[in-house]
Parts: C-alpha cells; sequence; structure tokens
C-alpha cells in the first residue's frame, strides 16, 4: 500500500477509535462521575472541555472562544492533510514523519467533530500520583501528543545524520 495511502488508514482508525470512546463513555459514565481502575493512579472520568487542550480557555462563556477554537482548528487540520497528501516536490517525507503527521490528523479530526456538533470536547482518562492530577484527556489528544513527539523525534534525527557544515 502507498505511503499516504496508509496515513489516511491511520488518520481514519484514530477519528474512529476517538469517536467509539467518547460514544462509550458518554452512554455508559455519568457527567463527571470518576471511575477507579488503578486507585492511586489512573481514573476515567466524564468531562467536558469548552476549552483547548489541558482545560486552557475553559472558564468562559464566551461563543467567540468556540468560534475561534474550531477556526484554529481547521487550519491546523487544512495544514497537516497538505503536508500529508500534496504531491511531494522532491521531499521525501520519512515513516516517522508520515506517522507522526497521521496521528496529529486523526487526532485533529476527533477533537474538531466534537467542537463542531457539542461545542466542546468528552475528556475522559485521568492519570493522578496523590494530589497531583494530570488534566484528563481523550484519544485523539493522545494521538496529537504521539504524533507531535513522533515529529519532534524525526526532526532530531535528521539534524543528526546531516553532515556538520564548517
Amino acid at each position: 500500500m502507498p505511503p499516504r495511502r496508509w496515513a489516511a488508514v491511520i488518520a481514519v482508525a484514530v477519528f474512529v477509535l476517538d469517536r467509539v470512546t467518547k460514544v462509550l463513555i458518554e452512554r455508559s459514565v455519568s457527567a463527571w462521575e470518576s471511575l477507579h481502575i488503578i486507585p492511586g493512579f489512573f481514573d476515567i472520568v466524564h468531562t467536558k472541555n469548552r476549552g483547548a487542550a489541558f482545560g486552557m480557555f475553559a472558564d468562559g462563556s464566551s461563543e467567540l472562544r468556540t468560534i475561534l477554537l474550531i477556526g484554529v482548528s481547521l487550519a491546523v487540520l487544512l495544514f497537516v492533510a497538505l503536508l500529508l497528501f500534496r504531491p511531494a516536490r522532491g521531499v521525501v517525507a520519512t515513516r516517522l514523519t508520515l506517522v507522526g503527521l497521521s496521528l496529529v490528523l486523526g487526532g485533529a479530526l476527533g477533537n474538531l467533530y466534537d467542537r463542531i456538533l457539542n461545542g466542546m470536547v468528552t475528556d475522559f482518562l485521568e492519570f493522578y500520583v496523590g494530589e497531583y492530577r494530570f488534566a484528563a484527556f481523550n484519544v485523539a489528544d493522545s494521538a496529537i501528543t504521539t504524533g507531535a513527539a513522533l515529529l519532534i523525534l524525526d526532526m532530531w534525527r535528521s539534524r543528526r545524520r546531516e553532515p556538520a557544515r564548517t
């Protein structure tokens, strides 16, 4: 299968997995309910995030916030899709780049779908140690974070392969 087709398969798989898990949580766990999976470390929670990543900009009631977040998400989505699916112009993308961009694309689609449909995103994975709690997140957020990490790793690896310039 051609690499760009694999990229589409990965993005669609992330989107579908994100949608399925969010629907399962919305149907099975009451809003703001917390299920202790690994006590002292991991809970399933049903939260709604009106803001951006990690709840940034969640406080406030402005419809402008939602419109702005949808606009930014659309811009990122279009940029990533162009990078993935435009005809190659002498630039050979590595597998890490393709997988990283695919994960970002699928995750962005998942959260954008929620934001357009509901004005907010369903989050449900919560990790914590003692009193410290990491912000709840979802499959889409995980894919975006993993994709970004792969892109950074690929950039770092490609810089290491370049000969030193003097």
